[in-house]
């Protein structure tokens, strides 16, 4: 798991993809963590991404890591309402606390990929699981 946070710091933007009906949905993000041997990532319960987990939990992820390779991460997103999950994305990037001002933020979100697989992907190379 730490060679994917790895993988996402290091391509700074990444890309998550929802379904909202029978129409993809793409948003850049920035933010992936390991928190108890877990990929976790935020949003807020009042953004269109958050209600498309709601109804499809089913995400894709893309991570371009140089001009040669990207990262494809796919899993299904479990919400995590604990305090402790929530205080460690806070610990990870302080700029929530000018966003959400608190952990306990009732929009503030956390979610983990229940059952992730991922693939590094090369022009120059055959396709590699890494998880």
């Amino acid at each position: 798991m730490q060679q994917i946070v790895d993988l996402f710091h290091k391509a700074g933007v990444f890309h998550i993809a929802t379904v909202d009906g029978d129409q993809p949905r793409v948003r850049p993000f920035g933010l992936a963590m390991l928190f108890e041997d877990r990929l976790y990532f935020t949003t807020a319960n009042r953004k269109s991404f958050y209600k498309q987990l709601q109804k499809n939990p089913n995400v894709e992820i893309s991570a371009m890591i140089d001009e040669n390779s990207w990262l494809r991460l796919e899993g299904k997103a479990v919400f995590d309402g604990s305090t402790a999950a929530k205080k460690r994305a806070f610990e990870v990037y302080p700029g929530f606390q000018e966003m959400y001002q608190s952990p306990e933020n009732p929009i503030f979100e956390v979610f983990y990929l229940d059952k992730p697989s991922a693939t590094l992907y090369s022009l120059t190379e055959e396709a590699k699981k890494i998880l």
